[in-house]
């Protein structure tokens, strides 16, 4: 569930670079979420892959990184496209090296009622919610295996919802979608765990990122320009210093689901 409002300066709880040496992919990295945690990830140590459609964006982001001394590639990509992911995995192996950080992040939500049979927005939120991070495992598990078996540190991160758990009014597809990659982190945790992979997801609440830009239905509108007058949201930033302290700990340490909310959110 997100939403949009700027309020807070982000706070670090991670200092130094205990990334460095590590390649960490984005997925979803043009804006909002994405994009704060590349950022981030980048100032802990770690070289960065950008995956995301919009190149223009990229760039930007890719710029704005390698400004701040950091390394960074921008390779636009469609997670939804399974060949083009797959083709970027080998690009980032050739130029970054072997990956053992996925953020497997990329998302959309699109709300309405189930009876307005809005069928294009349905498919849009399974392709990309769905169907974009199962490419994106298909992708990456192959180095996050061979990580894990040189005693380095392996990590899948899959972005989830607090809608994935809680039953919201005109977010049925939406919350399906992330309720279903909510459970498969559970259950890749019972194969890849033992493969000292850590698998994660992170559910969070109201953020100020631009997903609800993408909303068209009227009420739902409403009720996130509602909620947001009411309450002090989160920023991507708080999001991406989650992520970044998941990544952080010591690799026998999983910290394996994880909600954030507003302190204010009730809902």
């Amino acid at each position: 569930m997100t939403t949009t409002q700027s309020n807070q300066s982000p706070v670090r709880v991670v200092s130094g670079t205990p990334l460095a040496g590590r390649v960490a992919v984005v997925t979803g990295a043009s804006s909002g979420i994405g994009e704060a945690t590349a950022a981030r990830f980048a100032e802990l140590g770690a070289k960065v892959a950008l995956v995301a459609r919009r190149g223009d964006r990229l760039d930007k982001v890719e710029d704005r990184i390698r400004a701040d001394g950091g390394t960074a590639l921008s390779l636009p990509t469609d997670v939804t496209d399974r060949a083009a992911v797959l083709e970027t995995a080998d690009r980032i192996t050739d130029e970054l090296g072997r990956v053992d950080l996925v953020f497997a992040n990329a998302g959309v939500q699109l709300i309405s009622g189930i009876t307005d049979l809005a069928t294009a927005d349905w498919d849009a939120q399974i392709d990309l919610n769905i169907n974009g991070v199962m490419n994106t495992i298909q992708a990456f598990v192959p180095s996050l295996e061979a990580a894990a078996a040189a005693d380095r540190r392996a990590d899948l991160i899959t972005t989830s919802s607090i809608a994935a758990v809680r039953i919201l009014e005109g977010f049925q597809v939406y919350s399906a979608s992330k309720a279903y990659v909510t459970q498969l982190a559970r259950l890749l945790r019972t194969e890849l765990g033992r493969k000292k992979i850590r698998v994660a997801t992170i559910e969070p609440g109201m953020v100020n990122t631009e997903l609800p830009d993408h909303v068209t239905d009227p009420a739902a509108t409403e009720l996130m320009a509602d909620l947001i007058a009411q309450i002090d949201v989160l920023q991507s930033e708080d999001i991406a210093e989650t992520v970044a302290f998941m990544s952080a700990v010591p690799k026998h340490v999983n910290l394996t689901e994880i909600t954030i909310l507003p302190t204010e959110q009730i809902i």
